[in-house]
């Protein structure tokens, strides 16, 4: 078979199939002895792509911006990709969200985002957390068992999102399942997504007559100061849109956190500690997923602005790259040692690098979110144990984000809350 991106006997490694759920560790293995640092992949369609295993490679790619573009309008293979392509929504086309735009506007962009994130009151993303989560918890402390992921993890960062940024608690309930449904990319899948931004343009519309201390004021403020000073001003639907992707890369990556986190707790005897109220543990199980379960796989992508070398491979001008956040964090030329605990070591790639890394205010919140849900939770069930063995959990079939499909538990019942039953 010839590859179709390199021209060459080696033959691309299709992006699909269940061993990315199942031993998605020992495949980026064999990717790497069979290609090396950088294998030729074919998405959906047969389209084909670059996935970057390596963790120097990965470095030199999302270290430079220019030579590897964050504009999607530079893909040679647009003229192959059919109007119903089921990539579309992740490898968007003429899109006016952050995510591809470059250059001076991304910059002020991004800046626009930490801004309204940095002034967030870490106290009462905090306590919006914890109140959040008591009141998921009440719902289900007095049976005895539950299901983690759909009772809880699936449901906790989008609502504690909700809240900072502007909405009201009455709307968190339908953003929960919008968001859901359009993560779950089934029949609900595009009326969730329009739920999402119909929501996000009047919480814009809003915001400009009634301001308040949330995320999407912030940004509208920061759009009011450019307007007086004079600058290219960002519009209405562009911060609607970067609300959005806000809101769906801070809800999904961190509910997967929180699951493979506690299914590393309740599974390994090293965390144990954890569930008898040892905070570093907590800590510990949580960066030590990020780098041997990181909820975000593989990224789409980068694209080559010219013609270029890349670990041994000729990327031509226009290719893609995706980015391998858990093969790069799992490379044998960094991790000499990979059955040692990581500890304080947050040198992964599972929040990205470069210019187009998550936002480090975006992260904090998202640790703050998975962090509390997984302490408040360990705190009103402290026996919580599997409530099946540990080779019957399983993960969702997908190369790009890694999460559990269930979590089930069980655990002594225990009252609800002051919060109360909030149904």
């Amino acid at each position: 078979m010839t590859c179709p991106v390199t021209g060459t006997g080696a033959a691309p490694v299709p992006l699909s199939g269940p061993r990315f759920a199942t031993e998605p560790t020992r495949l980026y293995r064999e990717m790497r002895r069979d290609h090396g640092p950088v294998a030729p992949v074919l998405l959906d369609g047969d389209i084909p792509a670059w996935l970057v295993l390596g963790y120097r490679e990965l470095h030199q790619v999302t270290g430079d911006p220019v030579l590897y573009s964050r504009d999607s309008e530079l893909w040679n293979q647009w003229p192959n990709i059919p109007a119903d392509w089921p990539l579309l929504p992740m490898i968007g086309h003429k899109q006016p969200s952050i995510l591809y735009t470059v250059g001076e506007r991304h910059t002020r962009r991004a800046a626009m985002i930490a801004h309204a994130l940095e002034a967030v009151d870490p106290f009462e993303l905090k306590a919006h957390a914890e109140q959040f989560a008591d009141e998921l918890i009440d719902r289900f402390c007095g049976k005895g068992t539950t299901d983690i992921v759909a009772e809880y993890a699936m449901l906790l960062p989008v609502r504690v999102l909700a809240r900072i940024y502007g909405f009201s608690d009455e709307q968190g309930p339908g953003l929960v399942t919008a968001m859901n449904d359009m993560i779950d990319g089934r029949e609900r899948a595009l009326a969730g997504a329009q739920h999402l931004a119909e929501s996000m343009a009047r919480l814009i519309a809003d915001k400009h007559v009634r301001p308040d201390s949330d995320v999407a004021s912030y940004m509208l403020e920061t759009q009011a100061a450019d307007e007086a000073a004079g600058a290219d001003v960002f519009t209405d639907e562009e911060i609607a849109q970067d609300l959005m992707v806000m809101m769906a890369a801070g809800h999904q990556p961190t509910a997967d956190w929180i699951g493979n986190s506690l299914r590393l707790m309740l599974t390994d005897d090293r965390f144990a500690a954890s569930l008898f109220g040892g905070r570093h543990s907590v800590a510990e199980a949580m960066n030590e997923v990020l780098w041997e379960d990181t909820p975000t796989q593989n990224v789409a992508g980068r694209w080559a602005s010219r013609d270029t070398q890349l670990g041994g491979r000729r990327i031509n001008s226009g290719d893609l790259l995706l980015l391998g956040l858990a093969a790069a964090n799992a490379d044998p030329q960094v991790r000499t040692d990979g059955s040692a605990l990581t500890g304080g070591n947050s040198a992964h790639f599972s929040f990205g690098h470069g210019e187009h890394r998550c936002p480090f205010p975006a992260q904090e919140v998202a640790e703050v979110i998975a962090r509390t849900g997984i302490e408040v939770l360990l705190d009103r069930l402290p026996d919580l144990d599997l409530a099946v063995s540990a080779d019957a959990l399983s993960r969702r079939p997908s190369p790009w984000l890694r999460g559990l499909t269930d979590l089930p538990v069980s655990f002594t019942p225990t009252p609800t809350s002051a919060f109360g039953d909030p149904r």
